[in-house]
């Protein structure tokens, strides 16, 4: 946009407007940075090029317009990023120990906390698209375009430009007042409004989320390969699961909360600001036999608004399989388990019935 002398003057405080008004939107902290991520070109380039991003292909297909917020948004200068926490309010005030408790239940399906309410995209979009309505009230049109884990932006290291955390060494960011349980979204502004500055990164020679990755997905500080990580393997690979990461994934059906579990700082985790991320459909509490026998019919209803409709009643089910497989371990033979089983062994997905044939053999065995 063209920048008038008059409207330079007053960015401060514009800044400090937009900052309130996402406080009335229900967003936890919102922070100003720029766009220049040059620094961080030659990293991305040499993890694709190493093929950490498995099946993710959207990872590379813009190539570095991912690093060039200005390229995907022309006239970009600034970016807004905004804080939202999604914790809900059933987790007890000692969550992790719930977790945990959850993690040890061979009955139990567990199912990533963020996952549990709404759709996160569809709740942050239409909240920074009402921000970035409420600056244009203010100021008349400007160029803009807001983001959520919707497109190819490094939406991480802006968040740690901005201020609102540091990447952990399991690569997600953390807060010293919130810990990792937020979402994080961003509006691309051609307003060049002043920034904040970065908090410095406070994890010492903590590897608590290093040692507890179940499957050895996090190399080493900063250094994650997808291709291993229980998220990926539950959520984005779209075909069989590797059998050698089937025993590690444990009762895990979606996603891997694991790394924040164990975290120190996850102490801090915040509840959620709103109703939008309180569980539903008892996935807090879910058991795998139970939700196994959902037909699809049941699954779409059940999943309607929720993010894990995405991946489809077949990927359901086969995630769900690798549970009661691994439920042998400490309930091997069990009845229950056995039919739940048997009665999907003539699935007509052939994913299916490959994971429910692997998950039979660990309970004969």
């Amino acid at each position: 946009m063209s920048t008038s002398p008059d409207l330079i003057a007053e960015l401060p405080e514009l800044a400090r407007a937009i900052k309130a008004w996402g406080l009335e939107l229900g967003f936890a902290d919102v922070r100003i940075a720029d766009v220049d991520l040059a620094h961080l070109e030659a990293g991305l380039q040499a993890w694709l090029d190493a093929g950490c991003h498995g099946e993710m292909d959207y990872m590379a297909s813009h190539g570095m317009k991912r690093a060039r917020p200005a390229e995907l948004v022309p006239g970009t200068v600034r970016a807004i990023v905004a804080r939202m926490d999604y914790l809900p309010h059933s987790r007890a005030d000692d969550w992790r120990a719930q977790e945990r408790r959850r993690h040890e239940d061979p009955d139990a399906a567990v199912v990533s906390v963020y996952a549990r309410g709404r759709d996160y995209h569809k709740v942050l979009r239409n909240r920074l698209q009402s921000l970035a309505e409420r600056i244009q009230g203010a100021i008349g049109p400007f160029g803009y375009r807001a983001f959520t884990d919707s497109a190819p932006v490094m939406e991480l290291p802006l968040a740690e430009k901005a201020g609102l955390g540091w990447r952990g060494k399991h690569t997600l960011l953390l807060s010293r007042s919130a810990g990792s349980t937020f979402f994080i979204g961003e509006i691309l502004v051609d307003i060049p409004l002043p920034v904040d500055p970065p908090t410095g990164r406070h994890c010492g020679g903590c590897s608590a989320c290093i040692d507890a990755c179940p499957t050895g997905a996090i190399l080493g500080p900063g250094r994650l390969d997808a291709r291993r990580c229980i998220s990926y393997l539950t959520i984005e690979l779209k075909g069989s699961i590797p059998e050698e990461f089937r025993p590690l994934i444990g009762n895990r059906i979606y996603g891997c909360d694991d790394c924040q579990v164990v975290c120190p700082w996850n102490k801090f985790a915040q509840r959620a600001q709103i109703a939008d991320f309180d569980e539903r459909n008892g996935l807090g509490e879910g058991d795998l036999v139970t939700l196994f026998g959902w037909e699809e019919e049941e699954f779409n209803r059940r999943m309607e608004g929720s993010p894990i409709r995405r991946i489809g009643h077949e990927r359901w089910l086969r995630n769900l399989a690798v549970g009661l497989g691994n439920a042998a371990v400490a309930k091997r033979g069990d009845e229950h388990i056995l039919a739940a089983l048997r009665a999907r062994s003539a699935h007509p997905s052939e994913l299916v019935r490959e994971h429910v044939a692997w998950a039979l053999a660990r309970h004969v065995q």
